[in-house]
């Protein structure tokens, strides 16, 4: 039986699962590193993590890393140059891949021996087709500057696509799907028999979607108008499209149960709020049917797609006429389920991710095929 460790290091966490073959044997998370109450440091949280764990027999450790590039485009053993081009990435997503690194580093000094292996957020987007990847700017300067469509959230995306085939019954090469992974960050993306061919998500995680502090899609001219008239300088716009913007944006409130609690009681700004995510998911929806050409299902995931079922209903409301509908008593149970009507055209589904699980397995196929 294969031990395999999965290991995700935040900005300012820690987690980790210890997996016996598909067998969660433990699992945790190190918070508010390098914050007051927390570890000073990614080294001293993940002491903590690896005092904790039973490392007898341990065959593998998998390293959740969010951006690959053009580089990396599948799960890959760690060694010393694919370090480095880890590293080389880090400008695509400064905090993000440093913390990786950090976590790559001090697991391999203290596991010596034990294989790594990188899997990123963006390799199962590496099948977008050209039409998808590229944006529409002179040539030249995307190709020296790495400008171009990436996708995140992949190994959620690619986790519960194939759940949703297996919920459905049919054969994942065969299924076409939607999915809508909306958590604090969120996005969409249109899996065409497995392979990703289009997904909210850009060169960063600041595109498509509305999330809980980002925005999502953003006319560039914003930023170029606050730069010009109101001198905002290139960390206040950060801070504000990173930050500042989504649903804490609109409404003051990051939190969707929070958003929901506050409409419920006739807040309009949180109504706004609620409006502008719904119909953000919605134009999506649309859009990916269309380049699809055939949907089997639309399924949601991560916490608030997993658990707010008003959002479920909002965002797919009036698209009947596409085969999409909610049912509401299906809608309100709980559990991986079908929440459409038992006639609809698509398959409407509720799929819970699990992305380090997603991780294990890609780990343990690559260190099967270089032991092979």
């Amino acid at each position: 039986m294969t031990r395999v460790l999965v290991l995700n290091c935040g900005s300012s966490s820690a987690k980790y699962r210890l997996y016996d073959g598909e067998r969660e044997t433990a699992h945790g998370v190190v918070e508010r590193v390098g914050e007051p109450g927390g570890p000073p440091d990614h080294e001293h949280a993940l002491h903590q993590v690896f005092s904790a764990l039973d490392r007898a027999g341990l065959t593998a450790v998998g390293h959740r890393v969010v951006h690959g590039g053009e580089r990396f485009t599948a799960p890959t053993l760690i060694d010393d140059e694919v370090i480095e081009g880890i590293a080389a990435l880090v400008p695509l997503a400064p905090l993000h891949n440093r913390a990786n690194l950090t976590g790559i580093s001090l697991a391999r000094r203290m596991l010596p021996g034990v294989p790594q292996v990188a899997v990123f957020d963006t390799a199962f987007h590496a099948t977008l087709p050209p039409a998808e990847a590229s944006y529409a700017i002179d040539a030249g300067v995307a190709a020296a500057h790495g400008i171009r469509r990436y996708g995140f959230h992949g190994t959620s995306h690619a986790y519960v696509s194939r759940r949703t085939a297996e919920l459905l019954g049919r054969a994942y090469a065969e299924t076409n799907t939607i999915t809508l992974h909306l958590g604090n960050g969120a996005s969409a993306c249109a899996v065409a028999g497995g392979r990703s061919v289009a997904t909210s998500m850009g060169m960063s995680p600041l595109a498509g979607l509305v999330m809980g502090t980002r925005g999502g899609d953003l006319d560039p001219t914003v930023v170029l108008h606050l730069q010009r008239t109101a001198g905002f300088g290139t960390d206040e716009v950060d801070r504000l499209l990173n930050e500042q913007s989504g649903l804490s944006g609109l409404c003051g409130a990051s939190d969707m149960r929070e958003v929901l609690r506050r409409r419920a009681d006739g807040d309009a700004a949180a109504s706004l709020a609620f409006d502008v995510y719904c119909r953000r998911i919605t134009a999506y929806v649309g859009a990916y049917y269309a380049l699809l050409g055939r949907l089997d299902a639309v399924t949601f995931t991560a916490g608030v797609g997993e658990h707010a079922a008003p959002v479920r209903a909002a965002a797919l409301a009036g698209l009947e006429r596409l085969g999409i509908a909610v049912d509401e008593s299906r809608n309100a149970a709980g559990g991986d389920r079908v929440i459409s009507p038992p006639d609809a055209a698509v398959a409407v589904c509720v799929v819970a991710t699990d992305e380090e699980l997603e991780i294990a397995r890609e780990t343990r196929a690559v260190t099967a095929g270089s032991a092979g």
